[in-house]
């Protein structure tokens, strides 16, 4: 039975909400560049700074390469540092994504997905954190504000365990979630704090007792044994992911894993989601529940490490599943959700068919997700990719 806290109901934007979430963590060093739908995000987590709310050395640097630099930076001086950013951003910290997480720094990155240019456009799509999805961090998807909050707590937890330590973006979709003002529930900030715990950091660069090494480099008699201990890190991180949920359902009520299942007790058919639009996905599966159809959902929430195991299990009874991605892998069958699902289905019967949805930020209505729970439904087959709401 989860030990319930007093909390604060406040209505916020998925960007107030994580930089709340930041303001209650209190990091040593914040990294900041401007990027629509980001902007706003760290803009607030910069008046907590200018209103003493927070210690926080805020480093405003000249482009999202520099912002990863100073983090990682920062996180190998020993301190716990954290930046944001959407879309190119992310692409131009491409780099330093890959170094951050070969040294093993467990920076906090929120991601306001959006789509990447060209050609332009600052809506939302996933294609932003699936480019960056093999670069060694961990990803936890949010489907609305509260979780956005939720899941930037937990990732500190999860980042800096000492069986982990990987850097860690939390994703929310742009303006869908950043900008849209939701009733949340808030923990009080030395509930959070408590929660959260202080940084301790395995080593430092700045302690003259213990030196160290970082960014060496590592020729081939060295280099596979620094990914393998990578891979040992993405390894641990399930256990470690599952218990910090465990233990903020403990404080808020609110129940956390690699995935939410909903309705699938005895579904037929299914549809793989992440992000809002697995909101769009209930109402959808509540209204053919309603007409007597044995339609269920799986939400993903975190696509690294990649639940496979817990995937299969859910999809096991299943007579058809289709997964919807709001990025499309050119040249690939589907998907990149879609291949990973497909992955952890191999030598199962079930049919696995790819939806692509919302690129650019287009809509995702119920009847468009309803159309793809009729194919399920009626048998249509076709091993090509299909699209909801594209324009023909």
């Amino acid at each position: 039975m989860a030990k319930r806290l007093s909390t604060k109901r406040l209505a916020l934007t998925g960007n107030e909400a994580v930089a709340e979430a930041f303001k209650q963590v209190n990091p040593d060093v914040a990294a900041v560049f401007p990027i629509t739908p980001q902007t706003e995000l760290m803009h607030k987590f910069a008046e907590y700074v200018n209103d003493g709310k927070v210690d926080t050395e805020l480093i405003a640097v000249e482009s999202e390469h520099s912002a990863m630099s100073a983090a990682v930076g920062a996180a190998a001086g020993g301190v716990r540092a954290i930046t944001a950013t959407s879309a190119n951003g992310l692409a131009l910290m491409w780099e330093i994504l890959y170094i951050a997480a070969g040294m093993r720094l467990p920076i906090v990155m929120a991601l306001v997905n959006r789509s990447l240019g060209g050609p332009l456009n600052i809506h939302c799509d996933h294609g932003d954190a699936m480019g960056a999805r093999d670069a060694g961090w961990i990803h936890i998807y949010s489907e609305n504000t509260q979780e956005a909050y939720d899941n930037t707590l937990q990732a500190f937890r999860i980042a800096e365990h000492r069986e982990v330590m990987l850097p860690t973006m939390i994703t929310l979709d742009g303006f869908i979630i950043s900008h849209t003002t939701e009733v949340l529930e808030i923990l009080d900030d030395e509930t959070a704090k408590s929660f959260v715990g202080e940084y301790k950091p395995l080593t430092s660069l700045l302690n003259p007792d213990q030196p160290v090494t970082m960014g060496s480099l590592a020729l081939p008699d060295y280099y596979f044994e620094h990914k393998r201990q990578l891979v040992e890190g993405m390894y641990n991180a399930p256990r470690v992911i599952e218990q910090v949920a465990k233990e903020y359902y403990e404080l808020t009520g609110r129940q956390y894993g690699f995935l939410e299942n909903y309705r699938m007790e005895d579904a037929e058919a299914a549809i793989v989601v992440m992000g809002s639009a697995a909101g769009t996905t209930k109402e959808v599966v509540d209204s053919l529940r309603d007409r007597g159809v044995k339609a269920g959902m799986i939400k993903l929430r975190v696509f690294r490490p990649f639940p496979h195991e817990q995937l299969a299990n859910a999809l096991s009874h299943l007579n058809s599943v289709a997964v919807l991605d709001r990025c499309i892998s050119y040249g690939a069958q589907g998907g990149p959700v879609f291949g990973e699902v497909r992955s952890a289905m191999y030598g199962k019967t079930i049919p696995v068919h790819s939806y692509i949805y919302g690129l650019g930020g287009r809509d995702l209505t119920p009847h468009m997700v309803e159309s793809a729970y009729n194919d399920l439904f009626e048998g249509k087959s076709d091993p090509r990719m299909r699209y909801l709401g594209l324009r023909e």
